[in-house]
């Protein structure tokens, strides 16, 4: 089952990044399935591929640096099209931030014209379940779970590996991991998520996917949302 969902990772990141045109701006995600487009990305700019890069977070300008894509920012440029992956995916809909990396993704996702969103066949269900992710200022961590509780949610401060104490994202905040549940409205928990004072960024991109590359072992469904 492993192999088969690297696979699956690879085909997905590949075909997005097939997707990308000459002359282009392409915002680079997060995690390790956007890690194969910025790879395939790479050899496509060996290959004579005219584009420029804007990561979206430590990981993705590392990588990208080591695929050799030239970078820019977006103080300076406005990506054509951005490939990203996600935590679930449900009508279009998208759980993202289990790199901890969702602001600057949303950021990055929603300046672009096209977001190409890929994943392997474990993301996909049939309505978003999965904890929000949720980063807010350190300061402002017990209000913003009062407020989440208040909307039904149960929080979780995000615990780091191989250190002691939480994550700490790359703008130096936290994040919760905050339950609800099956999530029949996406739109009216993103809404009152973004309206908590303390939030950065949480997790909930709606209405923001232009297509979905599903990868699988035997090959990619891409889909239009």
């Amino acid at each position: 089952m492993g192999e088969d969902i690297t696979v699956a990772k690879r085909r997905a990141g590949r075909s997005a990044a097939e997707a990308v045109e000459d002359g282009t701006v392409v915002g680079l995600g997060t995690g390790s399935t956007a890690a194969h487009a910025i790879r395939r990305l790479g050899e496509r700019v060996d290959a004579g591929l005219d584009v420029e890069g804007i990561p979206t977070s430590f990981q993705a300008r590392e990588l990208a640096r080591e695929a050799t894509i030239p970078l820019t920012s977006l103080d300076v440029a406005t990506p054509d099209v951005a490939i990203d992956g996600a935590d679930q995916v449900a009508d279009g809909q998208l759980i993202k931030g289990g790199g901890a990396a969702h602001a600057r993704e949303k950021i990055v996702d929603t300046a672009a014209d096209r977001l190409l969103v890929v994943v392997d066949p474990r993301k996909e269900a049939e309505v978003l379940d999965e904890p929000v992710p949720v980063e807010v200022l350190p300061s402002a961590r017990s209000p913003v779970a009062d407020a989440v509780a208040g909307l039904g949610g149960d929080t979780d401060l995000r615990a780091a590996r191989r250190k002691d104490g939480p994550v700490v994202t790359d703008n130096g905040n936290l994040v919760l991991d905050c339950a609800f549940g099956p999530i029949e409205n996406p739109e009216g928990l993103a809404g009152s998520l973004a309206s908590i004072p303390g939030v950065v960024a949480h997790g909930l991109f709606v209405d923001v996917a232009d297509e979905i590359h599903a990868g699988t072992a035997d090959g990619v469904e891409v889909r239009s949302v």
